[in-house]
């Protein structure tokens, strides 16, 4: 029952946010938007260090491993999961006209739905295998910090929520429809964890591999998604600002909490 909570949790962060389009009335202000893009990098940024890269080190190092090696591999096999699903799945980012991956003949609120939904893929590895960490006990990570991460990516798929449904909502979508499809954009998060505490808890010597794989596949969303967006157009530097607000928030939660 524990384990189910924490693996809802994320899900849940993108739940609520999605229904901030039953209070807000206008579409959400560039400003506001700039700088929730910005925070969710930066606390994916902190969360891929801290939780999944660190313990990824240690835990090598522990089991006799060259220490950096399992980290380094999984990081790069991580970023090429995500570019290769960059490239196959049709998605749309929301300050773009020109949909990406393959060509595929999906209304634009779908593809803007797909984008959200591949980038809450690694989200879901990332939680899903810090618990399958704490679960195997011997592997550095406690149950609390596998908890902190979820809490730490939850708050920031609050702002993704509203980022996914506020927008649909001015593509002409009802207001119950956007929340749905912003709330199901969040999905993937606990199968995809779930299907990394099933996988990772059969090779656990590959565990420090499956921690920087999922570092890899965040840092991927963060670079090629997220910053772009908060960087794109006027005033960048609430984005930044976002993204520093972000990391040390998740800093905090993951040294002081776990």
């Amino acid at each position: 029952m524990q384990l189910l909570a924490g693996l809802m949790i994320p899900f849940a962060g993108t739940t609520l946010g999605s229904a901030m389009v039953f209070f807000m009335r206008n579409g959400m202000h560039k400003g506001v938007e700039k700088m929730l893009l910005g925070f969710a990098s930066g606390v994916m940024i902190a969360a891929s260090v801290w939780s999944l890269l660190i313990p990824a080190i240690d835990m090598a190092g522990e089991q006799g491993q060259v220490a950096w090696l399992p980290a380094a591999g999984g990081f790069l096999g991580g970023m090429a999961f995500l570019l290769a699903l960059d490239s196959l799945i049709p998605h749309l980012h929301l300050e773009s006209e020109k949909p990406e991956g393959m060509e595929a003949s999906l209304k634009k609120t779908t593809m803007l739905v797909l984008a959200v939904t591949l980038h809450n893929i690694p989200e879901g590895m990332s939680v899903g295998v810090t618990f399958a960490g704490a679960l195997i006990g011997d592997a550095g990570i406690t149950m609390a910090g596998a908890f902190v991460l979820a809490v730490g990516i939850a708050i920031q798929n609050f702002p993704e929520g509203a980022i996914i449904s506020m927008p649909l909502r001015s593509e002409g979508v009802s207001r119950g429809r956007a929340f749905v499809y912003g709330a199901l954009s969040g999905i993937v998060e606990p199968i995809g964890a779930f299907m990394t505490i099933l996988l990772a808890r059969q090779i656990v010597p590959a565990l420090p591999v499956f921690l920087a794989f999922a570092a890899g596949a965040m840092i991927y969303v963060v670079v090629e998604e997220l910053i772009p967006e908060a960087q794109a157009g006027e005033h960048s530097n609430v984005g930044t600002v976002g993204v520093a607000v972000g990391f040390v928030i998740m800093m905090i939660l993951d040294v002081a909490l776990s």
